[in-house]
């Protein structure tokens, strides 16, 4: 007989996303003519850009000739993927990395939950509250998180990132294994500045820590100050993985391409386990990531980037003129938005989907530090930005 991981079992009955899918299809089939805006999953509505659309056109037409065909690709990445990488995101911000130290996958979300997969399963584990789910959940099927008790796993130790300490986190009051950041923050876009960073690292040298850096939305940050790498703080390639997307960077969401800066400690195992399990980013879409670092690619990328901070300014200026309090949204593209009357995150929500027709994100969702609050997107398209702004203006009157 086939025994499950009992570990599986101790998830939650399905993922936050699906439950506002299923809430938000239920409100379509009792309301079929009213018009939803989707301002809660962090999907972009901007097509690619015209430099990654030719890219990828000439990759799809070298795939029909049999002197330019590209069968399996290395695992790791492409090195011409890789080598701009390189020299865009880290060598011009100062940041030494070899080649070997970088791994091209099908997305940030991935690698986030795989990386478990070469670290023991009696790891201790600390996360910021709110978090994203996947750093919980993946812990959970590695068997590190102990059982739920109110909405809390025994054994993660939560560090509550909060409107009490401005959203800049304490160290935590326990020393732990491994160390979750993601920073621009999702879901509450607030930021760390570099002398706050460097704190986190000189922690984790001096604890023998491991930080799993989640920077997928770093292309978002306006604030010179504000650190893109956390690689820029120095000893940090001792002590963090980083992970990268180009989904909110240049809309790759439905095409899946990011990447993980392993250092050399830890990248043979990681690499041992990419080549086992792993059959590496498709040819067509390295293509088109590579052409996001071309002179034209660079500009158009920033364009939709703009366009998406541009809605973002329009969201916080509209909310707090509502009289809502309103955090993110200055470095990131999504806002933290405070619940008014002390209202549950979901009692809002429901509010907000039935009486608005806007959908959010319940911040409980994300963990308890998150109740009371609502994560918004700013990835909408522009004028249904302004229709909700203007739709929330009319309901709080």
């Amino acid at each position: 007989m086939a025994l499950i991981n009992e570990h599986f079992l101790k998830l939650q009955s399905s993922y936050l996303f699906s439950d506002i899918a299923k809430k938000v299809n239920s409100f379509k089939v009792t309301h079929p003519k009213d018009k939803i805006i989707r301002m809660g999953i962090g999907d972009v509505t901007q097509p690619l850009a015209p430099a990654v659309i030719e890219a990828m056109h000439k990759a799809v037409d070298d795939l029909a000739s049999t002197e330019n065909f590209h069968g399996y690709g290395p695992e790791q990445g492409y090195s011409f993927l890789i080598d701009a990488i390189i020299k865009n995101d880290y060598a011009s911000r100062g940041v030494f990395l070899e080649p070997g130290e970088v791994f091209v996958s099908d997305g940030a979300k991935s690698d986030c939950g795989n990386i478990g997969d070469i670290l023991r399963h009696d790891n201790s584990i600390g996360v910021l509250d709110p978090v994203y789910p996947v750093y919980i959940d993946s812990n959970v099927m590695s068997g590190r998180t102990g059982v739920l008790e109110d909405g809390k796993w025994s054994d993660v130790v939560y560090i509550p990132c909060t409107e009490a300490n401005n959203f800049t986190p304490e160290l935590p009051a326990r020393r732990v294994d491994i160390l979750h950041l993601c920073y621009p923050n999702n879901p509450t876009g607030t930021t760390l500045t570099k002398d706050e960073l460097k704190k986190w690292v000189n922690y984790a040298l001096a604890n023998d820590v491991l930080i799993m850096y989640d920077s997928a939305y770093e292309a978002y940050i306006q604030d010179p100050n504000i650190p893109h790498s956390i690689y820029e703080i120095k000893g940090a390639k001792k002590v963090a993985i980083e992970f990268r997307s180009f989904s909110k960077t240049a809309g790759f969401t439905g095409i899946r391409c990011g990447y993980t800066v392993v250092p050399k400690q830890l990248n043979k195992l990681w690499n041992r386990r990419q080549c086992t399990k792993f059959n590496g980013t498709s040819y067509i879409t390295q293509r088109g990531a590579e052409a996001v670092y071309s002179t034209a690619g660079k500009q158009q990328v920033t364009a939709t980037i703009n366009y998406y901070m541009t809605n973002a300014k329009i969201m916080k200026e509209g909310l707090q003129n509502c009289g809502l309090t309103v955090y993110g949204g200055d470095n990131a593209p999504y806002l933290w938005l405070k619940t008014p009357d002390g209202l549950s995150s979901w009692k809002f929500f429901d509010k907000l989907l039935y009486e608005v027709k806007i959908v959010g994100t319940p911040g409980v969702g994300f963990g308890p530090s998150g109740e009371g609050y609502l994560r918004l997107t700013a990835f909408g398209d522009r004028d249904d930005t302004l229709e909700a702004m203007a739709r929330l203006r009319k309901w709080l009157r």
